[in-house]
């Protein structure tokens, strides 16, 4: 055998696994979403995802401020209002009571500029009938007036604080509408991260217990078919367009190839989501012990970041992170 033959040289020990590995996985890559709820006066676990909760306001600082010293990238906040709060045009996402307008003052009054902070702008959460935007009397999503009001939302969360916002509805002309907004209001330095490619997926399936969300039926008119990808790149590519700063791919281990294939056209931070169905398998196969939890973890987030993601959202970004703090 050639001395090119051997490869098991730079496997030997430990520090020279270390040395040589093409991908890591840092805590400043990592965002944590985090959901915040009304009318509660202390955290109320999920049951369908193991050891994540929604937090009360106060509690969220907490949080918050562990994410920061943890040195992670950011926290994503959804709002989760009381359910006779919920009407047929969210308008609790725009009040000035509002869950989610409360839970971003919070929390860059907690954190300052130590940690981004990141808000969903979508109406889902607050939309009696559960979908993303205004519906006409046939059930249908009015686009261009459900823009209108992303564009709000979104103003609102910059004037809360929001250092990032994230438009994740899949409406038409979102971007555009919201940077025009932003900067018409003197908001030119708030970030937009765009969900470029978001797919109509049942792995979302415990996230929709975690905002209390109302939907009946999918959302597969306005989110892409798991069929296809070429669609995401145009998605991707017209968001950038229209003054998207970064760019998401939706959920993230079922589309690694969605992930790797946007890397090689796009310039701009790259992120992804690691959903809510992908932490609940892994969380349930732990708890019966088919698996080692913490090399899966380490392992999946290795994979994302292989695939060419610069951002990962997960709900184990703070755990991950105090863990190797941890050595």
């Amino acid at each position: 055998m050639g001395p090119m033959d051997r490869p098991r040289r730079l496997r030997t020990l430990p520090v020279m696994r270390d040395l040589v590995r093409e991908t890591s996985v840092e805590a400043r890559q990592l965002v944590l979403p985090a959901f915040v709820a009304d009318g509660i006066t202390e955290p109320r676990p999920i049951a369908s995802m193991p050891g994540v909760e929604q937090q009360t306001l106060d509690t969220i600082r907490r949080v918050a401020t562990d994410c920061a010293q943890a040195g992670l990238g950011g926290i994503m906040l959804f709002g989760v209002p009381e359910p006779h709060h919920k009407d047929a045009n969210g308008s609790q996402a725009i009040a000035d009571d509002g869950i989610l307008n409360r839970a971003i003052a919070a929390v860059r009054s907690e954190v300052g500029d130590d940690l981004l902070v990141m808000s969903d702008v979508c109406l889902d959460e607050f939309t009696d009938h559960g979908h993303c935007g205004i519906l006409d009397d046939k059930g249908r999503v009015l686009n261009d007036l459900t823009v209108m009001i992303y564009a709000q939302m979104a103003r609102i969360h910059a004037e809360c604080g929001a250092h990032v916002v994230a438009p994740s509805g899949m409406m038409d002309g979102q971007v555009a509408a919201i940077r025009e907004e932003l900067d018409d209001d003197d908001f030119t330095d708030v970030a937009i991260l765009a969900y470029g490619a978001k797919y109509a997926s049942a792995f979302y399936g415990p996230f929709r217990e975690a905002v209390g969300s109302s939907l009946q039926g999918d959302r597969k008119t306005y989110q892409q078919d798991p069929g296809n990808a070429r669609e995401s790149i145009r998605e991707v590519l017209a968001d950038i367009e229209q003054g998207a700063d970064m760019v998401m791919v939706k959920p993230a281990l079922p589309y690694l190839d969605i992930i790797a294939k946007v890397r090689e056209v796009v310039d701009v931070p790259l992120a992804t989501y690691q959903v809510s169905g992908e932490y609940a398998m892994v969380e349930a196969a732990a708890a019966n012990g088919w698996i080692d939890r913490d090399r899966i973890i380490d392992e999946s987030l290795t994979s994302i970041r292989r695939a060419g993601a610069d951002i990962v959202l997960t709900y184990w970004a703070l755990e991950y992170a105090q863990r190797h703090a941890r050595g």
